[in-house]
């Protein structure tokens, strides 16, 4: 962590050393966007092996959205721990699973009965969701939408919508998934509620060429897409459509793993519309960074499934359990969904005011913590620009800033900040970032002096 002016020297000696280690013995399928190793993280910074101090933009990819290491999460795990780590509550049950899922069928939306089931990951949870919706149903078909990301399971990686590099080559996939084309007013040029319309009347045309919606269980989205570029679902959209599948007796489904928790200003995305979803799939954030993830939903629904045809081994450990607990806790004591806004405002003026500035800054968009920026070679073609991305991101990682992109194009800075990051380091941070971005910068594309 530097001034915007000054350098790291990164990698530094231990993570070279680290890096030489993790090449011998690590498969290379696992990306890494900066080449440091972390030693300790507090707060909203992280530092590596060598001292090298980083602001954290990245969030985990969305989970730390309370902030690294908070004591109380800290506590829960250690005495979790010390009384058992595992006994698998499939084979002997445990309190922490059963009251984090009473915690949790009471802060999400609806006001009917609720109840929960809990797994490790993200892509878990999504899998499990369409395995209730299709059991619940009796429906085959799953409707996802162009931009989206889900996971990278066999399933989950079927209804991701990117190809490099989470498909190529590991096909066949999974059958009955169709793709709906998601508002992206930018490249649609249209105004977000043109867009909106269009791709809901492309869905009504897809019941009629390429699915019955009587054979669809379940449409599931994203509020905002994550990993496909923070498209945000303009307003009113996520209520047309759940209109749209209430009509056709499909169930909505809404991927909260990285929107959920307070990131876009509310405890969940769905809540800016007013839209309470059948399912809703959970991750990331309810854990700040421990392994669990779940999905909440309609009792009738979440009880079709007999028992034994879902859960795992590890599924709602208890230390994450405990830890989770913990979270909430802070999400009830803590106004973060405030904050939120607060930062998300921030970040959201400095990525507009340098929109002014440089002509390769397409669009910004945000919601809330959740806020981007998409590079293009130029605004009249807006072809994608992934070469600069990943300079400003170079940028930014020499000058002491965690940063990474998105978009099915490479092309989007993103920011995921952890909430509980003070003023003045979220101004120390975005100086750096302003500085990234201006040393990239062509002098045809520089502000004028």
């Amino acid at each position: 962590m530097s001034d915007s002016n000054s350098h790291l020297t990164i990698p530094g000696e231990k993570s070279r050393a680290l890096m030489a280690r993790r090449q011998q013995f690590v498969a290379r399928g696992v990306s890494s966007t900066m080449p440091v190793f972390a030693a300790k993280a507090e707060g909203a910074v992280i530092e590596d092996v060598d001292g090298n101090r980083f602001f954290d933009f990245a969030g985990g990819i969305g989970a730390m959205n309370i902030g690294h290491s908070r004591p109380e999460v800290v506590k829960a795990i250690a005495e979790q721990a010390e009384k058992f780590t595992h006994t698998c509550f499939s084979v002997m049950m445990y309190e922490p699973y059963v009251a984090l899922a009473e915690r949790l069928t009471k802060i999400t939306p609806g006001d009917f009965p609720k109840k929960a089931i809990f797994f490790n990951s993200g892509a878990e949870a999504v899998e499990n969701a369409v395995k209730i919706a299709r059991y619940a149903t009796g429906r085959p078909a799953i409707i996802v939408f162009d931009n989206g990301y889900h996971g990278r399971t066999l399933m989950t990686m079927t209804m991701t919508a990117k190809v490099k590099p989470y498909k190529y080559r590991f096909g066949p996939y999974a059958p009955e998934v169709y793709r709906a084309p998601f508002p992206y007013p930018y490249r649609m040029d249209m105004t977000p509620e043109q867009a909106s319309q269009a791709c809901l009347k492309e869905l009504e045309r897809m019941f009629v060429g390429e699915v019955a919606p009587d054979q669809v269980a379940a449409v599931i989205i994203e509020p905002v897409q994550g990993e496909g570029g923070f498209m945000i679902a303009p307003p009113g959209f996520l209520r047309d459509l759940k209109a749209l599948c209430e009509q056709h007796g499909i169930l909505f489904v809404a991927d909260e793993i990285q929107t959920g928790f307070c990131r876009t200003g509310k405890m969940f995305a769905v809540e800016h519309d007013g839209v309470v979803p059948d399912l809703l799939i959970i991750a990331k954030s309810m854990g700040a960074g421990m392994p669990i993830s779940g999905v909440i939903g309609r009792a009738e629904l979440m009880d079709a499934p007999p028992p034994g045809t879902l859960g795992g081994t590890y599924s709602g450990n208890p230390v994450a359990c405990a830890a989770a607990l913990a979270v909430l806790d802070i999400y009830e004591r803590e106004d973060l969904a405030t904050r939120s806004q607060q930062a998300g405002k921030a970040v959201l003026d400095t990525f507009t005011r340098l929109q002014a500035r440089y002509d390769f800054i397409g669009d910004v968009r945000g919601l809330g913590g959740m806020v981007a920026m998409e590079l293009v070679k130029d605004r009249q073609s807006k072809e994608p620009d992934a070469q600069r991305t990943g300079a400003i991101l170079s940028a930014a990682h020499e000058r002491g800033l965690v940063l990474i992109r998105a978009g099915m194009y490479d092309n989007v800075v993103r920011v995921l900040v952890p909430l509980n990051i003070t003023d003045e380091q979220l101004q120390q941070a975005l100086a750096i970032l302003e500085d990234a971005v201006a040393s990239v910068a062509s002098p045809a594309t520089a502000p004028a002096d």
